[in-house]
């Protein structure tokens, strides 16, 4: 109770902080309106008893989570699902799952605000994406005997030695959850080491293999790619972060040197940095962009194509010949981002060094030969080239990605089967 007490008051001095970041409005970023008052537990009723509560924090567990929902209503279509996530771009990519879900904003993790949240919709369960475990809401949750999940449970090394440390944090908060259904034997294996109860944890696999590609997808794909250019070589930068767009440029000037032909198209992160690396390439790299929302007829000279819209990956992914995947070439600030998504298309795919919350993925499809790592940009550039040089060798490594996701399928299913008897 002690540590709930300091925990607290700790919280409400950052809070100003955490919610001006939250709701500082940027470009490309959408508004909360008035909906920002459910932060604060003043959350609208739900249509249908007893939903189950899925948290997904932001637009990367969304879109991961995305697989089990669908699964669940084919299977469960009574079954009444509630998400929520944190920030607004999270909200935008589950307002794509149109009537299959409802959304709802989490709750700040005070008591109270976690209380409102609870009385208005009254889960049967709460279903965590990863691994965003907040005190109160989970001691709140499970004051009110709701059974407490997380899904797709990964924990990387760097993370697992910091619970460690934290071990008088760590053990209330895992001692409120009842199963934790992780990715690989790895992730099990920290999380019993920081303090899980060995009969809660299960491996269940990565929900991110059982991606469902609907054959619309490769349709609009040789749409997209007839209007760049079928006989231009196309590179794709997906995921980028500050820092690692211009690591790309230079690598992109490199390749434009041997095939002047080529076509970069680039991927922000985060939607508010749209404007800033449209900048960056025309001011700093001279590089002409044609941005994807841009209705006027694309250029068949333009260098750059910008994809300033969400939730279209697997299409740009699709349309491409090579993939980098970003968060891995500044330096441990992020840890990477997931080599999955060009694997399903059948992509090869080259990340930077740092990959360090996706190993177990990463080692796999390393071992398959289905991706490169580079260092830095000169390297980047180098392997792009010998790619596109290759298209024998562009195609073994994307057949062998594929093989890899195929062969890993089946983790939706395991995690459905694990929640079944709290659905009841």
């Amino acid at each position: 109770m002690l540590l709930r007490i300091v925990y607290t008051l700790l919280l409400a001095l950052a809070s100003p902080l955490l919610l001006f970041g939250l709701y500082k409005q940027k470009p490309g970023k959408p508004r909360f309106g008035e909906r920002w008052k459910e932060h604060f537990g003043f959350t609208p009723m739900v249509n249908g008893k007893k939903p189950i509560w899925i948290h997904a924090a932001s637009v990367g567990e969304s879109i991961a989570i995305t697989p089990l929902i669908k699964a669940l209503k084919e299977q469960y279509p009574a079954q009444a699902i509630v998400v929520t996530t944190t920030t607004s771009t999270g909200a935008e990519q589950i307002a794509k799952l149109g009537d299959l879900v409802e959304h709802r904003y989490m709750p700040i993790d005070f008591a109270w605000c976690v209380r409102g949240f609870l009385k208005a919709v009254q889960p049967k369960l709460m279903l965590i994406v990863e691994k965003e475990l907040w005190l109160n809401t989970l001691a709140t949750v499970k004051k009110q005997q709701i059974p407490i999940v997380i899904a797709n449970a990964r924990l990387s090394e760097r993370s697992a030695q910091r619970y460690q440390s934290a071990a008088f944090f760590t053990k209330p908060l895992l001692n409120n959850v009842d199963s934790i259904l992780c990715l690989h034997q790895d992730d099990a294996k920290r999380f019993i080491d920081i303090g899980a109860a060995k009969e809660k944890v299960t491996v269940t696999g990565s929900i991110k293999y059982d991606l469902t590609i609907a054959p619309t997808v490769f349709e609009y794909a040789a749409q997209l790619r007839s209007q760049l250019g079928q006989d231009r070589p196309v590179f794709i930068a997906a995921s980028t972060h500050k820092g690692e767009d211009e690591q790309v440029f230079i690598a992109f000037k490199t390749i434009l040197q041997h095939n002047e032909k080529a076509l970069l198209i680039i991927v922000p992160r985060h939607p508010e940095r749209f404007n800033d690396v449209e900048m960056l390439a025309k001011q700093q790299f001279q590089l002409s962009v044609h941005r994807r929302t841009n209705n006027a007829e694309f250029i068949p000279q333009t260098h750059v194509y910008l994809a300033d819209t969400m939730g279209e990956m697997l299409l740009l992914l699709a349309s491409s010949d090579v993939a980098f995947v970003g968060g891995s070439l500044i330096g441990d600030k992020v840890g990477g981002h997931n080599l999955l998504e060009p694997a399903a298309v059948g992509k090869p795919a080259i990340t930077g060094p740092s990959y360090y919350n996706f190993i177990d993925i990463t080692e796999q499809l390393l071992q398959a030969d289905a991706i490169e790592i580079c260092q830095d940009s000169a390297e980047l550039a180098k392997q792009v080239i010998e790619l596109f040089d290759n298209p024998e060798r562009q195609y073994v490594m994307g057949e062998n990605a594929k093989k890899v996701v195929e062969q890993n399928q089946g983790a939706v299913q395991r995690t459905i089967d694990n929640i079944t008897n709290y659905l009841h």
